[in-house]
């Protein structure tokens, strides 16, 4: 059994040292019963992401509740944070933040002007504890806050906590302040946990229960808290229905919203961070600043969206397309007018820039490359890891980096060919460095460049038998290679079901990507393609703990 997290609140309120101790043990594979006292087991547990945890405040609050505070870092697996997010807990600083940050929600939520929107009744006297009303409230968000319904003792706790708040302070929504506080900083919103439960039509399989499949649905395509429309069809259990699920499905890819659940997919699998952190020579590359960060991170991201989601293109065409969008900083990088009068604007990429799909862009050039220099094998590794999902192994302990370290070789491409010499690296670099050199035309910065320290560049490459010229033919080779289409179709089915497939599934999968290509490679297609697979909600016991069947037969 995995414990996840203790967490122990401990609110003060007005200087009388009133505080609520609220314990919960989060256990995977141990059976408790639920708010309607039916038996699950918890399968999976992941904390939320920091847009996860911004977008469900917004939706549940508005989106004027103002967030201050520093997140704990994020963890990516095979790529993926929302792999990463599966094996995270919460160190003591990072739950002192989040307990901050719930006093503070709160309070904007509790606040005077806002009672009236928020609250579903109206105290008795504002000096008096009023059950009901508190009840009311607690029941309404603590729903939203944790995905399901709160189970009695949950309940108590925070009517407790309510109630004293209240008799010290004298003030009915100091009380219900607290109160909020504790479930705000509570592991069960923290977290998002999925639990199961005996399946009634086989008393020897266990199904993921009707609020953990919301939230499943909810977070893939909305990359938020389930809605209030969700959580009913979860409650009648409309959602356990083919029908139900195939309603549900149809209305969230259906919103709006569900460009904010694709986009969240494509800057996890994009690997599309690390831009504030990003570091350049000064004296090298004098245009760099963070402003130009921002924006090369923001050009990645309209690029995919309107490509893959606003006009539901062709996947493929991220390795191909020199459309894309720029605004002033981006376009001095580019060497490029920018004349228009709005912040960004579209732009079409002539031939001649050699600018052919998303990893020719500043974003994906300068953040893989060194802080004075490009990296034709950093470049080479990530283009693999992200489009292709293959993940290239730590170099050997006792490989000797000698040969390149002390070469006077004038261009990269001689650098790596020094380094391949040896029998320890060749192995890797083989498959890693011709991707990279095909886009040596382009600095560490990402602006065009001919020579390097004098001499013509040369971006021909070989990968396996494989010849490409520059960005452009690297991207036609991408979009030929039907390994690009297969690793979108794994990473959506792990980013949804927090685990990348494994042999069992090989079939499953196999059947998604030839179906992905018989939908013309569309991504909101895929989306909904996985999202009704019964494969998608399939529960898998984590390791280590009991076999299903001894699970199952807890009630």
């Amino acid at each position: 059994m995995i414990k996840v997290a203790r967490l122990f609140v401990m609110t003060t309120s007005i200087g009388l040292g009133l505080y609520a101790a609220l314990a919960s043990d989060v256990v995977l594979a141990n059976g408790s019963a639920d708010a309607v006292g039916n038996t699950s087991v918890v399968v999976a547990v992941r904390r939320l992401t920091e847009p996860q945890y911004r977008r469900s405040i917004a939706d549940i609050f508005g989106d004027d509740i103002q967030i201050n505070g520093r997140f704990e870092p994020e963890r990516r697996e095979l790529g993926l944070q929302a792999l990463g997010s599966a094996t995270l807990s919460l160190t003591a600083a990072g739950f002192e933040q989040y307990f901050n940050l719930s006093h503070d929600i709160a309070r904007q939520v509790l606040d005077e002007p806002r009672r009236a929107v928020v609250m579903p009744c109206q105290p008795s006297a504002l000096s008096a504890f009023d059950q009901a009303c508190a009840a009311n409230f607690i029941s309404m968000v603590g729903e939203r806050l944790f995905r399901r319904p709160l189970s009695a003792a949950e309940m108590n706790a925070r009517l407790q906590t309510a109630a004293s708040g209240t008799q010290h302070s004298g003030d009915f929504y100091t009380g219900l302040q607290l109160a909020l506080s504790s479930l705000l900083a509570a592991p069960e919103f923290l977290f998002r946990i999925e639990r199961a439960e005996v399946d009634p039509d086989n008393g020897d399989n266990l199904r993921l229960d009707a609020y953990s499949r919301a939230s499943r649905l909810s977070f893939l395509f909305w990359n938020s808290a389930p809605d209030a429309e969700l959580l009913a069809s979860a409650a009648s259990g409309d959602l356990l229905t083919e029908q139900g699920l195939q309603t549900q499905i149809t209305r969230l890819s259906s919103s709006p919203r569900v460009q904010d659940g694709i986009q969240a997919f494509l800057v996890d699998m994009m690997q599309i961070d690390g831009f504030d952190s990003m570091v350049k020579d000064a004296t090298i590359y004098p245009k760099f600043n963070q402003l130009v960060a921002d924006s090369a991170e923001q050009q990645m991201i309209r690029t995919l969206v309107d490509l893959l989601v606003v006009k539901e293109r062709d996947y493929r065409e991220i390795f191909t397309s020199n459309d894309t969008f720029l605004n002033r900083p981006l376009a001095a990088i580019y060497q490029v007018p920018f004349a228009s009068s709005e912040e960004w604007a579209p732009y079409t990429f002539p031939d001649s820039a050699e600018r052919s799909g998303i990893f020719s862009q500043v974003g994906f050039l300068s953040l893989y490359a060194h802080p004075g220099t490009s990296s034709p094998t950093v470049r080479g590794i990530k283009l693999h890891e992200i489009f292709l999902c293959e993940h290239t192994p730590e170099p050997p302990a006792d490989v000797d980096f000698s040969a390149v370290v002390d070469s006077d070789a004038a261009t990269s491409r001689e650098r790596l060919l020094d380094h391949m010499s040896n029998p320890g690296c060749i192995v890797c670099h083989q498959r890693s460095d011709p991707p990279g050199l095909a886009l040596e035309h382009f600095d560490g910065l990402g602006q065009l460049r001919k020579f390097e320290n004098g001499q013509l560049i040369d971006v021909s490459a070989d990968l396996f038998g494989n010849k490409f010229v520059g960005a452009q033919g690297l991207g036609q080779f991408l979009y030929n290679d039907p390994r690009a289409s297969s690793c979108l179709v794994r990473n959506v089915y792990a980013y949804g079901a927090a685990r990348m497939p494994g042999s069992a599934e090989r079939s499953y999968i196999t059947a998604q990507i030839e179906q992905f290509a018989d939908n013309g490679y569309r991504v909101p297609a895929l989306f909904r393609q996985i999202a009704q697979t019964p494969e998608f909600f399939k529960v898998v016991i984590p390791q280590g703990a009991p076999d299903h069947a001894n699970t199952a037969s807890v009630q």
